[in-house]
């Protein structure tokens, strides 16, 4: 399935859950308890792949002056092995250097973690027809905001098979009341970090330890932050103007749509603001506002009427930094954070 969640030719999809807490829970098989990596890699069907560079490409063009060959030596394809049918398939094209880093290293680097941390996996599966892969991993400590609004920290490794981007580890702190994911990027500490696909990736993944050190800093900063903001208050007139920021009407004279569809999403933002229960404990505070916007963009914001796409549509978007969702996230932190 091209815009999400890999499915198969007999109707099974590259998927594993521990647990049923966060968007990217909401797909796929359940299971109950910790997974190994191996179960992680086996129940998702992310097992040997074996994805590979071929190279590199003859291109051929036919015009009336007759046929015209190109050699490009620097250019290759990655393929893999379907995991259900065996077929050879191609993920994407990449440049001479780039090496394959295939999926069980990826939950080999995670293991490394594991033991450092003690850290459980949580999901494993594939997205874009193999081109993206992901494992999660819940950390065993948490961040209690407040003294009492909790936070589960998850350690999510993303690969990709395509050549777009680098093998990426991702921390996201997600509230546990209402299963928010949180995306703020803080001045003084980094929530990713990357290991491009290059000779020796494999070594290079073997040092992702130090990437526990990058979530201690930010469990550190994203605490001190959060403590700011639940210790100021915030009108709702005054998160009212945020979300205009957010989402603002730039046209003079803008469509009935458009219109219905600002006041449909005000008259939510407003209401989890005000009265939803998951704002309960922190209300009339700038974080029960940061919180009101990332409860509406993981939860209500539209993502298709189909339900099992707009399942996959938001559990892409807690995963993808580059999102809209991510960076609406971030927008609403800045304003909130800006007078604090």
């Amino acid at each position: 399935m091209s815009h999400g969640l890999e499915v198969h030719v007999d109707g099974t999809a590259s998927f594993v859950s521990a647990n049923g807490v966060d968007a990217w829970h909401r797909l796929g098989t359940v299971t109950q308890g910790a997974l190994t990596a191996e179960e992680a890699l086996e129940k998702s069907y992310l097992s040997g792949w074996n994805v590979r560079k071929i190279g590199g490409v003859n291109a051929v063009e036919i015009t009336d002056h007759g046929v015209t060959r190109i050699d490009s030596p620097d250019e290759y394809f990655t393929v893999r092995n379907n995991p259900k049918t065996g077929a050879v398939e191609r993920l994407g094209t990449v440049g001479r250097v780039y090496e394959p880093v295939q999926n069980e290293a990826h939950t080999e680097m995670l293991n490394l973690l594991m033991d450092e941390s003690g850290a459980n996996f949580e999901t494993a599966g594939s997205l874009h027809g193999g081109k993206n892969v992901f494992v999660t991993m819940k950390l065993p400590m948490g961040v209690q905001v407040g003294g009492f609004d909790r936070h589960d920290l998850y350690l999510a490794g993303l690969n990709s098979h395509d050549g777009k981007s680098a093998f990426r580890l991702l921390l996201s702190p997600t509230r546990v009341v209402c299963a928010n994911t949180q995306a703020m990027a803080l001045k003084d500490a980094q929530a990713s970090y990357s290991i491009r696909h290059t000779v020796g990736a494999k070594g290079k993944i073997a040092e992702a330890r130090k990437a526990l050190d990058i979530v201690f800093a930010y469990v550190a900063s994203f605490e001190r932050e959060a403590e700011k903001l639940i210790n100021e208050s915030l009108t709702l007139g005054e998160f009212e103007k945020v979300c205009e920021q957010i989402w603002p009407i730039n046209e003079p004279n803008p469509g009935k749509r458009k219109i219905t569809n600002h006041r449909q999403r005000m008259g939510t933002l407003r209401n989890l603001f005000e009265n939803a229960d998951t704002q309960a404990a922190i209300r009339g505070t700038r974080w029960a506002g940061y919180n009101a916007i990332t409860e509406y963009l993981d939860h209500h914001a539209p993502a298709g009427k189909n339900p099992i796409q707009a399942a996959e549509t938001r559990a892409t978007r807690t995963l993808t930094i580059s999102s809209d969702a991510s960076k609406d996230k971030q927008k609403a932190y800045d304003l909130l954070a800006l007078a604090v």
